[in-house]
């Protein structure tokens, strides 16, 4: 169970980083703070690749904690 559990933490860690440089920046570094409201919160809807890149990052990241949560729960 260990191994399976530290196996799934590590692919998924690797996921979560590939699918994070996949998806296009929001801003503009520290020149995108001197913008609008608009600019900051943003009023565009996500969609199609963006949205898909989003929930799958999400769905990566519960993965992630969850098995953390299991490997150190295991240890005690």
């Amino acid at each position: 169970m260990h191994t399976f559990l530290m196996t799934l933490a590590i692919v998924s860690s690797i996921l979560i980083i590939i699918v994070v440089m996949l998806q296009e920046s929001k801003s503009g570094g520290l020149s995108g703070l001197t913008g609008g409201a608009e600019e900051l919160f943003g009023k565009q809807k996500v969609r199609g690749a963006e949205l898909v890149l989003q929930k799958v990052t999400i769905v990566l990241g519960i993965i992630f904690f969850v098995s953390i949560l299991c490997l150190t729960w295991l240890k005690m």
